[in-house]
């Protein structure tokens, strides 16, 4: 051909018609025109087969390929819609009959078969039904000598063969025989079409019916043979395609069971082993390295985790309800997906829909369901609304005192992010600018600096004996209590390090009194705020749990301050996730260092650790603690197994266990094996916790952030069917890091995050409690109800105590709007708790945001709504192994009570007309950064999915989106680019779907922290500490207060009231509202970033990323030859007939 590929064509003076027939309607489809059928289809198939209609053909395959060649894939799928690719497959078939087949048009034919194909979902059976695969297939047959011929039909069968089943009926037409035939051992020669062979081939191989023929004919050590021959040959790695698509290929075939055999018996796991360890650090080699270590995990020998069962370790009796049975052991079916069916990974994307979880059901979306209990059951709930009828005639004795003298005792007011935005430049706006941060800081000041002006938290408030109602708050300790610490003689566990220091001698191995711990309590170098070790020790005597623990955790005990700064994400060095996947694998193959030693099993009651040998020590049986099983791989190194929820066998993820023994300057790696989820946020900088006893006694006692090396991918352990939703041959995910300890023969703590138990949050009410001034802070602590273990859930009521007793002032308190928070429903989400102690910190401290709000709104809290799952280690789960937030649909009384009577207290507002202004939910998130806001939208569920059906009619108050735009302003960790308003039908039954359509609560949230940091804003690079936690539930609420500023319905007193307290003109205060209101100044980041090195998760799909439009479009592109390359093209096939190779 006389033009290079993609250049503008000339024109034969015979068609002038034809072709600006076809590009007209191109030019003008991108500004609105059609393309019809006739213009592509008709025209290329009813053209005579004279010299002069070739030339019609060919002007036609010139001008598609010059429209195609630019713009965005639009072009093409419109050419696809209108039945460009049934046109294109026609022409190929008629011209290939022809004698002898015209390959003028035939090599532009298949370079556009190629192009749309690849675009073309459904191009493989189109191909099939139009007899254009085998009539490609006798052409490439035809072409073996002519290696352009051969390119070209290659790049067809490659498009075809995306499809399973059509790559399997090519299988049966003896196409791999004759791709073998074409890939040689190593030449220099023809490297494209011998990539394009082994590309073919590997997409053939994705087919079960050809891995197993593959198999039979021996075909995997021939791949093998011909990978070894081309490793060893291309030192200068130029043929890097062909040897990943020779690998691809034993990818694919080690899918099966058969073929893993046929692998490991030609020795393929030590000679892949042996490259990949050789070339690690090779990065012009990095996509064969990536195929070696799929094949290698694909490879290895599947098998079940070593727990005697997959079920919790503890049992839970749950009242009316039966103990489940322990899952049976795996079966091979379960450990293989070796069927014969061709799944439609035909499931490629081809024709798999994603399952759309939107709720489109527009009744189902608007319909207020029924009450779910009857009418008169709500009337239980007025007694925990006391504030609406108490006459609090104990004011007036008080009416000439000071009532604003009092002040909150707070030590921590979350103070750790400078409330400017981040600026690159200054422009005209900048002086308007400055004047908004100025009104910001001053706010954020206010709300940061509360608690410098306090005292310590344990000093009982002179006025804070009694309550409102002049009765104490149930649960209450006496001010001054010391518990009898002979009772708590097993808290003494947690300092049993061997002569850590003078304070600690080996007090409770010898079962000495407790007078070494007091001792060791007195000596406590620095104050926690808000902490009490003597109440704690006696809260915890409280604490019922199913488990028997044996000890308090030091950390609880003891108490944790935040460490001064945030600490950096993790940056992750390149290729680790390799050498650690490497390491296990050298595990099978050179199993000679490998100890496999049980150090610690929850299993093996009677197992004794070794004090004297050189293995750590672990231990978990304490409040929140969870280790199951813990074994020494190596000298340094310890495979974890963590325990399954109880009453349950899934929901592996939370972790916290105390070590010991270890030495110093010594690396340690840890790998937790039995994680359940997908991805986590351990793959982009987030670090696990730890808590040293050595550093706490030295004036250090901080939860912080510590480990090395830290990855998560998936392993070779099977998941059992029932815990993996019923699906087979899914396995687990390994979470390993490394740890070097600060000092040797300490006693530290792991967590998955900062843990935070209910024996502290009960504690932390106490201390709260004691350290508000009555006169001003109505806080009222009552028990919710008790849950199925036992333990009382507690409800918290705070907002400002009138100012008298005199009707206006009572009637003003009692007509203040309700809002509601809740959180920690899901037990392993222990950001959510300090979220919500940074919150309640807040509203009872002498900050003058904290006083508005309070005189605005009568807040409802529930810190904790699954104390149960919390004191058990769960992750996820209640001890009848419930996800609580699957349950407010129809919750009972018997087996969800927390949340029978959350729900039932929301009903009950509502029923009064008091219905909650926010109702918001405390959540962590494992797989995104920053703080964000789930709430509920009928418009935006509908319009994102598409559905227009019934919504002219629908209005709807769109003020659901007000408060995360301010939370957005105001919070440095809270970002709006992932807040979602979508109504999904799997969250039918959660807090907020259920709160918003039941209660007709418009602002009803789920707020998600991450578990790991920021990607944007002040803390972007930076990892949440407690601190910054703590600081966001603070500005929640101040959120919460700005929200009510803007409201129509602001009482104009307040507005002056805040005005005064603020110390700012009323017109300064609605310039900072107005600002709260506007859009971002900042860009927003995507979450999450691609990773630096791939993950690896899926091994076993078929997902090629050679197979991307862009990487085969520019092979289309190079293939452009001038009349030059196009003789030496011909040279070189006549040298292939020379030799006789066929």
């Amino acid at each position: 051909m006389g033009h290079i590929w993609g250049c503008k064509p000339s024109v034969p003076a015979e068609c002038p018609a034809l072709v600006t027939g076809v590009k007209p309607s191109w030019e003008h489809h991108d500004l609105g025109g059609k393309l019809t059928q006739e213009d592509v289809s008709e025209d290329l198939q009813t053209c005579p087969q004279s010299s002069c209609d070739r030339e019609s053909v060919l002007t036609i395959l010139r001008v598609l390929a010059d429209l195609l060649s630019v713009g965005t894939d639009r072009r093409i799928h419109y050419l696809i819609s209108k039945g460009g690719s049934e046109a294109l497959l026609r022409t190929l078939v008629d011209t290939a009959r022809t004698d002898p087949p015209d390959y003028e048009v035939l090599l532009p034919l298949f370079r556009l078969l190629a192009k749309v194909g690849l675009r073309d979902k459904t191009i493989g059976q189109k191909a099939l039904e139009l007899e254009a695969l085998d009539v490609t297939l006798i052409l490439a047959r035809k072409s073996l000598s002519h290696s352009q011929r051969l390119l070209h039909c290659l790049w067809a069968l490659r498009v075809f063969a995306a499809r399973v089943t059509t790559g399997a009926m090519l299988g049966i037409n003896g196409a791999m025989e004759l791709l073998l035939k074409v890939i040689p051992p190593y030449t220099h020669r023809h490297s494209r079409t011998i990539r394009a062979a082994t590309e073919v081939l590997a997409m053939l191989l994705r087919s079960k019916s050809n891995s197993r023929r593959a198999v039979n004919q021996g075909y995997v050590t021939s791949l093998l043979r011909l990978h070894q021959d081309w490793h060893s040959h291309d030192a200068a790695a130029a043929c890097v395609p062909i040897r990943r698509g020779l690998l691809l290929c034993l990818r694919n075939v080690t899918t099966i069971r058969s073929g893993r055999e046929a692998f490991l018996a030609a020795g393929g796991m030590e000679l892949l082993f042996s490259h990949a360890q050789s070339h690690l650090e090779d990065s012009s080699v990095e996509p064969v390295v990536s195929a070696m270590l799929q094949i290698l995990r694909q490879c290895c020998p599947r098998s079940a985790l070593p727990l005697a069962t997959a079920s919790c370790a503890y049992a839970a009796p749950v009242p009316g309800s039966v103990t489940p049975a322990p899952p049976p052991a795996l079966t091979d079916e379960e450990f293989e997906d070796d069927s014969d069916e061709e799944l439609d990974k035909d499931s490629d994307p081809e024709d798999m829909k994603e399952d759309d979880d939107l709720e489109t059901d527009v009744d189902k979306l608007t319909a207020k369901p029924g009450l779910d209990r009857p009418e008169e059951e709500l009337l239980q709930y007025e007694a925990m609304c006391p504030e609406l009828s108490c006459g609090f005639e104990e004011l007036e004795s008080q009416s000439g005192g000071d009532l604003n003298s009092g002040c909150a005792n707070h030590q921590h007011i979350p103070a750790a992010a400078s409330p400017k935005p981040l600026r690159v430049g200054q422009d005209q706006g900048s002086q308007e600018r400055a004047g908004e941060d100025t009104i910001q800081a001053s706010l954020l000041r206010m709300v940061k600096t509360a608690g410098a002006r306090s005292r310590p938290a344990t000093t009982l408030h002179p006025a804070g004996r009694a309550n409102g109602l002049g009765t104490a708050s149930p649960g209450n300790e006496s001010p001054g209590i010391q518990a009898p610490l002979e009772e708590d003689a097993r808290g003494l566990g947690a300092v049993s390090c061997p002569r850590l220091s003078a304070f600690l001698c080996t007090a409770a191995r010898c079962g000495d009194t407790a007078a070494e711990l007091e001792e060791l309590l007195k000596s406590r170098p620095t104050h926690v705020a808000f902490h009490d070790p003597h109440l704690f020790m006696a809260k915890a005597k409280r604490t019922r749990s199913v488990v028997d623990f044996e000890m308090l955790a030091f950390p609880d005990l003891w108490g944790h301050r935040p460490p001064p700064s945030a600490q950096s994400m993790l940056e992750r060095k390149c290729g680790i996730q390799r050498i650690k996947i490497l390491e296990d694998i050298r595990r099978l193959i050179q199993p000679s260092d490998v100890l496999n030693k049980v150090v610690f099993s929850l299993d093996e009651p009677g197992l004794l650790q070794d004090t004297d040998s050189n293995s750590l020590r672990f231990f978990s049986k304490f409040e929140s603690g969870n280790l199951r099983k813990a074994i020494q791989v190596r000298e340094c190194e310890y495979d974890l197994l963590i325990n399954a929820d109880l009453s349950s066998s899934q929901h592996q993820q939370w972790f916290y266990f105390q070590v010991s023994g270890m030495r110093a300057a010594t690396q340690y790696r840890f790998s937790i094996v039995n994680c359940e989820k997908p991805n986590s946020q351990f793959n982009y900088g987030m670090q696990p916790t730890l808590y040293s006893m050595k550093e706490a006694l030295l004036g250090r006692p901080s939860w912080v952030r510590a480990g090395s090396e830290v990855c998560y991918y998936r392993n070779h352990y099977v998941r059992h069917v029932a815990g993996a939703g019923g699906a087979r041959g899914r396995c687990y995910y390994t979470l390993t890091f490394s740890i070097t300890f600060p000092h040797g023969e300490d006693v530290c703590y792991v967590a998955y995050h900062y843990p935070y138990t209910y024996t502290a949050l009960m504690t932390h009410l106490d201390l709260l409690e004691r350290s508000v001034d009555r006169r001003q802070v109505y806080f009222r602590r009552e028990v919710l109800c008790h849950t199925l273990g036992g333990n009382p859930c507690p409800l918290v009521t705070i907002t400002a105590m009138p100012a008298s007793n005199s009707p206006d002032h009572l009637e003003q308190f009692r007509h203040r709007p309700y809002q509601v928070i809740t959180a920690r429903v899901h037990p392993g989400e222990s950001n959510a708790s300090w979220v919500m102690k940074g919150a309640l910190e807040f509203l009872v401290s002498g900050a003058p945001a904290a006083r508005l709000l309070r005189e605005a709104f009568i807040f409802k809290i529930i810190p904790m709504l699954n104390p149960d799952g919390v004191v058990s280690g769960n992750h996820r789960c209640s001890l009848s192994g419930e996800d609580l937030n699957r349950q407010w649909l129809s919750p009972t009384a018997q087996r969800q009570p927390t949340v029978y009577h959350a729900k039932g207290l929301l009903l009950y507002l509502s029923s009064i007309g008091r219905r909650p202004v926010v109702f918001c939910d405390f959540h962590g998130h494992s797989q995104k950064k920053n703080v964000f806001l789930y709430g509920c939208s009928i418009k935006e569920t509908l319009w994102q999915a598409a559905c227009t059906v019934g919504t002219a009619h629908l209005s709807e108050d769109v003020s659901y989106r007000i408060l995360p735009k301010i939370l957005a302003k105001l919070a440095p960790a809270f970002t709006m680019s992932s807040c979602s308003f979508l109504v999904e039908k799997s969250r039918a039954s959660t807090a907020r779907v259920v709160v918003w359509r039941e209660m007709g609560v418009s602002r009803s949230y789920t707020m998600e922290s991450s578990y790991c940091g920021c990607n944007q804003g002040p803390y972007q690079g930076l990892q949440f500490g407690t601190s910054e936690l703590e600081e966001m539930g603070a500005m929640f609420c101040l959120g919460l207060l700005i929200l009510e500023f803007k409201s129509t319905s602001c009482h104009h007193q307040l507005l002056a009231r805040a005005a005064a307290v603020l110390n700012t003109e009323d017109g300064a205060l609605d310039f900072h509202l107005q600002r709260c209101s506007t859009g971002s100044s900042t860009a927003e980041l995507e979450d999450e970033p691609p990773c630096a090195e791939e993950v690896e998760y899926s091994v076993g799909s078929g997902a090629d990323p050679d197979a991307s439009f862009a990487e085969l479009d520019r092979q289309i592109q190079a293939c452009a030859f001038d009349a030059d390359e196009g003789a030496q093209a011909e040279q070189e096939d006549a040298e292939w007939r020379r030799k006789g190779i066929p």
